[in-house]
């Protein structure tokens, strides 16, 4: 063992007059501690919230969406076509968007709509596995309902009068709010209406509660309906037309390139936006609250730094003797200096070790136990999510360690410094 690595482990073990020196030391080496663990943890936890909410968001939606500046794609078939022919895409279907009101009872609320073709949208969007009651087979089938107000004397036979209506799917949070269950009718009024001598009248059209879905995000399953792609299109009054095509494309993160690629096999009016573009704000956020609460929370491992240079200069102070029989002896002030590096570094290393083995044990209780509950509305989900990957833990580490290096230079310069000769003629 290299005898200035031997004498700066030497110092850690205080002598009993020294106990405050020691006690500095401990405080350090827990600074370290808190703000690595801490930091360690919190980076978890956004990553944790940044992939569980990119997970949900491509879960429940197409990687691209093709729509024309034109307003609808009047040659569904060929354009669709097109796009399954393009290199990177696994699957396509057509699309019909638009926004509507939803009313049963006396509730009433506004709902984007999304017609898609059932055979083709679970290769796309698996809505199937998002199904908390019915199935993807009844979106756009036919349900008997019993009309309102009829009872079982309707008719001869003794039987109610029903009526049939098509199926559509809502998110379990809408049909809660608007007290609906499978099989029961609910009316959709499009606030594009046909013409009249009065003026526009909002166009009405009943249909039936086929299925309920849980994406895990409130916002979707509180403000979104699936309808049949032919019922739309007649809903709607678009003819064979549609007013988009969703995509799914072979590789997560080409999606951009499949996109650029897509607009210049289409032309023009076509426009393709992949779902980075589409939530780029929110995963800008994402990124940038990370590196705030990196930097935010480095300040606790400086504080600790901090508490290492105090420490430090009080070893150089108390050990002015040593020093000076240690440089008598021919100890160079770089051997000197490195002393007391040596001791800072091995501070800083304990302090790093104990904070990446604390954070680790955190994260684990955290994803484990998840006692944590939050609000599901506002945070899109209700527990804490945490992903922990070590490269994180490692640049937690490295910028700890580097950061307690660089607070042991100054202390170093000054033991180094010492001249023997006035410390051995006055003390």
């Amino acid at each position: 063992m290299p005898y200035e690595l031997m004498i700066g482990l030497r110092y850690l073990r205080a002598k009993r007059s020294e106990a405050f020196i020691s006690l500095i030391t401990m405080i350090s080496i827990v600074g370290v501690m808190i703000g690595v663990m801490t930091l360690n943890i919190v980076l978890a936890v956004m990553t944790g919230f940044e992939e569980d909410l990119r997970d949900r968001i491509l879960g429940f939606n197409p990687h691209i969406v093709l729509v024309s500046y034109a307003g609808t794609i009047a040659n569904p078939d060929e354009v669709v076509q097109k796009v399954r022919d393009t290199p990177g895409v696994a699957a396509a279907a057509p699309l019909v968007y638009s926004q509507v009101m939803l009313s049963s009872g006396q509730s009433v609320s506004g709902v984007v709509v999304r017609g898609v073709p059932p055979d083709l949208e679970e290769a796309v969007v698996d809505l199937q596995a998002h199904l908390t009651s019915g199935s993807l087979a009844g979106l756009g089938a036919p349900f008997e309902v019993l009309i309102e107000g009829s009872d079982k004397d309707a008719d001869k036979n003794g039987r109610p009068d029903t009526t049939t209506l098509t199926g559509v799917i809502l998110g379990q949070e809408l049909a809660k709010q608007l007290g609906l269950a499978i099989g029961d009718p609910v009316s959709v009024v499009s606030p594009l209406g046909t013409p009249s001598p009065v003026g526009p009248i909002p166009k009405v059209k009943r249909f039936a509660l086929a299925g309920t879905f849980d994406s895990g995000m409130y916002d979707y399953d509180s403000g979104l309906l699936y309808m049949g792609l032919a019922d739309a299109q007649k809903f709607f009054g678009l003819g064979n037309a549609i007013t988009g095509v969703e995509i799914r494309v072979t590789d997560l993160y080409d999606a951009e390139r499949v996109a650029r690629r897509l607009e210049e096999t289409l032309g023009t009016p076509f426009r393709a936006r992949d779902w980075m573009e589409v939530n780029r704000n929110l995963f800008l956020a994402f990124k940038l609250e990370k590196v705030v609460y990196f930097i935010v929370l480095t300040l606790i491992v400086l504080v600790a730094a901090f508490n290492i240079v105090a420490t430090l200069i009080m070893v150089v102070m108390e050990k002015r003797k040593d020093i000076a029989i240690l440089k008598s002896m021919g100890a160079t002030e770089r051997s000197i200096a490195r002393i007391f590096m040596l001791k800072g570094l091995i501070i800083g290393v304990v302090g790093t070790l104990l904070g990446v083995i604390g954070g680790y044990a955190g994260c684990w209780v955290l994803r484990r136990y998840q006692f944590v509950e939050l609000p599901k509305d506002v945070f899109y989900v209700s527990t804490l999510p945490v992903r922990v990957y070590g490269e994180n833990f490692a640049a937690v580490a490295l910028v700890s360690v580097v950061i307690c290096l660089l607070a042991t230079i100054y202390p170093a310069r000054q033991a180094a410094g010492l001249a023997p000769v006035e410390v051995i003629r006055y003390e």
